[in-house]
């Protein structure tokens, strides 16, 4: 992964929810970005009407859609997993890491 790319990925990761995860067991480093799922309306409660005001858009989403994803292998990546919804990426890293024997750092 490039400095460029590196820094491309974790732009905004508030927004995307990218992040960069290196397990300290076998020093290898994953890419976890999440993918827009079902879409939740969310915005202010009018407690006279009971209903939803206000429009938030696509700030603070802490997803992507798939389609801007940028674990691609275009980007150099390899054994790219999808994971359903609600499976743990650290769960599946900590699988991942059991296959390979520890790493002194």
């Amino acid at each position: 992964m490039t400095p460029e790319f590196r820094k491309r990925f974790l732009t905004e990761t508030e927004h995307t929810g990218r992040c960069l995860v290196t397990s300290f067991r076998t020093g290898k480093t994953y890419a976890i970005e999440p993918l827009d799922g079902q879409k939740v309306k969310w915005g202010d409660l009018n407690p006279a009407t009971g209903k939803l005001e206000g429009s938030y858009g696509e700030k603070y989403k802490g997803s992507v859609p798939e389609k801007d994803s940028l674990i691609t292998t275009e980007n150099g990546f390899k054994n790219i997993i999808k994971l359903e919804a609600g499976q743990s990426p650290e769960s599946y890293i900590n699988k991942i890491d059991d296959e390979y024997p520890d790493k002194v750092l």
